[in-house]
């Protein structure tokens, strides 16, 4: 890995607007820029499913050609952006991650797409998903597994299920990127590439447009290189609309503008002894190395047990998900003259079984789990944890089977609450190590705080993977 100077394959978001601003930039020559990456790495990095050149470059002619005539759309414009190959973009191609059925031809756009082009941002492409989002490996049997840039030599998860979405962005063919996160998918695979990934409050954001895999818990949310760039992401994308019935109580904010006050004294609750077995010594080291940093910055660690085990939240979360799942594409995976990955048909087919009354049990036990977690949480601003129990392995070791990446992620999704995740070491092999900052339902703007306190006083958001010049 080396440390980041300006280059715009690298830079942030705000630097590459600041550049473009300056005339140091165009649009242009960033999209030709990244469409040469795209070209020269994807080969091996698998990050896209479909790459938007000519539209892109169409897109960034008339960026350039309205700022040069002092018109400005918005904090994201002449940026690029991929986007989950779940949402749908009129008059291109939607797969969800699947082969089962041939491609169909979007007649509708996602509201968040239509949000970021109208704060002036290119669309480059549409990235590999896990099938219908539901894995948090990254793995895709059908369609192929996007490559952890983070280690050329050997293939590694890059997790999921936004997956090349992550992939994307840390290897620098995009500024930033949207994903989805039902239990981890948007902080998984943050964590493991090394950017900062935000899972919101449910409803913040439109989920019009998107393929649903569970809806009680699904949500929108972006990954980029800075928590600064995940707050203007966020600003542009949030707020009520029309099309999507859950997301009319979204608050009407500005994230961006609180996100450099520091939270001195903030108390945060740190991961209890009990949760600590199982998680990778090297996640573990570079967790207390991040709360001895926090404590330095003047935040209060507080210690004390969870109202319910990570564990037996994954599992709710889980049986959840299937059951919901398999409402949604039940029908679809009950088909044997069709192709899918395996590993997604046993869990969607695992949703069969689950009863009505067994369904409402199950709402019922997330409603108290919800409601205990936040009277457990008074007189504390946040909790931090890590973001995934282990950093990537080679996708030759992956036991499907087992979800050491959903235990620090399913939980936040099933008490409704906000997370960020944020960079905070790498591995003896050099794989990004991440924590998360938790918050209440609706409380983005301290996660945002505390995220950005932490990236601040740390070195490694300035870190890139090595061998992708």
């Amino acid at each position: 890995m080396s440390v980041i100077q300006f280059d715009p394959a690298f830079a942030s978001i705000e630097e590459v607007v600041s550049a473009l601003d300056a005339g140091e930039l165009t649009s242009v020559s960033l999209v030709e820029q990244q469409l040469d990456r795209i070209q020269r790495l994807d080969h091996q990095l698998h990050a896209f499913v479909d790459v938007y050149a000519e539209e892109a470059r169409e897109a960034a002619h008339a960026m350039d050609g309205l700022r040069r005539a002092g018109v400005r759309l918005g904090p994201l414009h002449g940026v690029t952006v991929a986007v989950k190959d779940l949402f749908h973009i009129g008059g291109k191609p939607i797969t969800g991650g699947s082969v089962a059925l041939p491609a169909r031809i979007s007649t509708t756009t996602a509201t968040v797409v239509e949000r970021l082009r109208s704060a002036g941002a290119i669309v480059i492409g549409k990235t590999h998903t896990v099938e219908y989002a539901f894995g948090g490996w990254g793995t895709n049997e059908v369609m192929g597994t996007p490559w952890n840039p983070w280690d050329l030599q050997t293939h590694r998860v890059p997790g999921g299920s936004s997956s090349g979405s992550a992939v994307a962005v840390a290897a620098g063919l995009a500024c930033a990127a949207i994903g989805t996160d039902t239990g981890g998918s948007v902080r998984i695979p943050a964590g493991l590439c090394g950017l900062v990934g935000l899972k919101t409050t449910h409803g913040l954001i439109s989920r019009h447009g998107l393929i649903e895999l569970c809806p009680t818990h699904d949500t929108v949310g972006p990954l980029a290189r800075s928590v600064r760039d995940c707050a203007l992401l966020l600003d542009v994308m949030a707020g009520a609309d029309p099309r999507d019935p859950v997301s009319q109580d979204a608050p009407v904010r500005r994230v961006i503008d609180g996100v450099n006050a520091m939270p001195r004294g903030a108390r945060l609750w740190v991961l209890p002894v009990q949760e600590r077995e199982g998680v990778e010594a090297a996640v573990l080291a570079a967790y207390d190395e991040a709360l001895a940093m926090l404590k330095g910055l003047g935040m209060q660690l507080v210690e004390k047990p969870l109202p319910q085990s990570c564990a037996d939240s994954m599992r709710i979360a889980g049986q959840l998900m299937s059951a919901e799942g398999y409402d949604n594409l039940g029908a679809l995976f009950e088909r044997s003259d069709l192709r899918f990955d395996a590993n997604i048909r046993r869990r969607v087919l695992l949703g069969r079984d689950t009863a009505a009354g067994e369904y409402l049990r199950l709402l019922r036990a997330r409603d108290l789990a919800r409601n205990d977690m936040l009277a457990a949480m008074d007189g504390i601003e946040a909790c931090v944890f890590p973001t995934n129990a282990i950093s990537a392995i080679p996708v030759a070791d992956v036991d499907e089977l087992a979800t050491p990446l959903s235990r620090f992620g399913r939980f936040v999704n099933l008490m409704n609450l906000c997370s960020l995740a944020v960079p905070a070491g790498l591995s003896p092999e050099g794989m990004p190590i991440s924590i998360q900052f938790i918050g209440r339902p609706w409380d983005e703007p301290l996660v945002f705080r505390l995220g950005h306190a932490f990236e601040q006083a740390t070195p490694w958001h300035g870190l890139r993977p090595g061998g992708l010049d």
